[in-house]
């Protein structure tokens, strides 16, 4: 069973939303030796990292960057799994109220030096809430289940 670790940052009903689609795509009955964990940036740390075989990180567009428990989590995790987790496979959403540019270069910054492999574009959910981010979520969930389950990263 590989371990799929979901850490979202969810401050609204909209976010939850998202994070909870993304944990129902990589629950999928298609997906079979995946166990998948949601959990908010606050309650994730290196043990939870270090225990993971790939990583999906949801983050708000907050002043244009990642939201701050988002760059706390980083904060606590970084040297702990720098040296364990190269390689790990991860993906990115955003939920963006402008372009989620600065957003994606902070977050891709920090998983460069972590060494971790981005194994699909970040989702950059943009603009006003629409009922299809959910749907791109879930499928983003999926993928990335699906593709630790099937060995390709």
């Amino acid at each position: 069973m590989k371990r799929l670790l979901i850490v979202a940052n969810m401050p609204s009903i909209n976010t939850t939303a998202l994070a909870k689609a993304v944990l129902k795509g990589a629950t999928h009955q298609d997906v079979e030796n995946i166990e998948a964990t949601l959990l908010a940036p606050l309650d994730t740390g290196p043990k939870q990292v270090l225990a993971a075989d790939g990583i999906i990180i949801g983050t708000t567009e907050n002043f244009g960057y990642m939201s701050g428990l988002i760059k706390d989590f980083f904060e606590r995790i970084y040297y702990p799994c720098l040296e364990e987790k190269q390689g790990l496979p991860c993906a990115l959403y955003i939920r963006a109220g402008n372009d989620g540019t600065g957003t994606r270069i902070g977050v891709e910054k920090i998983l460069s030096g972590l060494a971790w492999k981005m194994v699909n574009p970040p989702l950059i959910l943009q603009g006003d809430f629409q009922m299809s981010f959910e749907s791109d979520c879930e499928e983003l969930g999926m993928l990335i289940a699906a593709g630790l389950d099937a060995g390709i990263f």
